[in-house]
């Protein structure tokens, strides 16, 4: 039975329709003790029949240890999105419910080489000197989510020194547990600093500051 019904599929192609350059799709998964693997894996099949410039590469975590090493893939399932390089931009559980905009929006980003920073966050980006890890945590239930992921995939894709990963946390309770995640959406940045709601721009800037 299809997850993405003729309506969604319709929808996907008139949102994708702009796309401009090959996204490639890599998804690292396992046949065994992994909740939504396989509904990950169908999602992206789903979605890469839409348009001819999406590319599905289907990589085992256990077996394929070298694209493991290589993408720094710890959890599965997990999707990475690649344009002419790889921007650090990754998707840790199933997309689902309102993350799956947050993957549309990653896609065409990546394809297009738009986005809506503003000058003053790329200037910062552009004087970082140490590496940024930023974990966004988010239900597929939330609203407000897809905003911190995007912003967070946004400055991923404009600065190398940046990786930003949405965590769908129900599927990683040791994470949630781990970060001490009440609500979503949470961003962690390099461990341990921590940005509550889907706050702007500005304020993810000033926690990056604070984190470094």
């Amino acid at each position: 039975m299809p997850i993405l019904d003729e309506k969604v599929i319709g929808e996907v192609k008139k949102a994708l329709q702009n796309m401009k350059n090959e996204v490639r799709l890599l998804l690292f998964t396992q046949s065994f003790e992994c909740g939504y693997c396989k509904e990950t894996h169908q999602l992206l099949e789903e979605l890469a029949g839409t348009n001819s410039l999406l590319k599905l590469e289907v990589h085992e975590f256990e077996s394929d240890k070298e694209a493991v090493e290589k993408y720094g893939v710890d959890k599965i399932p997990s999707i990475a999105v690649l344009g002419e390089k790889d921007y650090g931009i990754r998707f840790y559980g199933i997309p689902a419910g309102y993350e799956f905009s947050s993957l549309l929006s990653a896609i065409l980003m990546v394809s297009t080489g738009i986005i809506k920073l503003g000058e003053d966050t790329k200037k910062f980006l552009d004087n970082l000197a140490k590496p940024v890890h930023m974990q966004v945590f988010v239900t597929p239930t939330c609203p407000y989510c897809p905003q911190a992921v995007i912003l967070a995939h946004q400055m991923a894709f404009y600065s190398d020194k940046i990786k930003a990963d949405m965590v769908e946390i129900s599927e990683y309770p040791h994470l949630a547990q781990k970060y001490n995640v009440q609500g979503v959406p949470r961003t962690t940045i390099n461990e341990n600093w921590y940005q509550e709601g889907a706050a702007p721009e500005q304020m993810i800037v000033a926690k990056i500051k604070e984190s470094l």
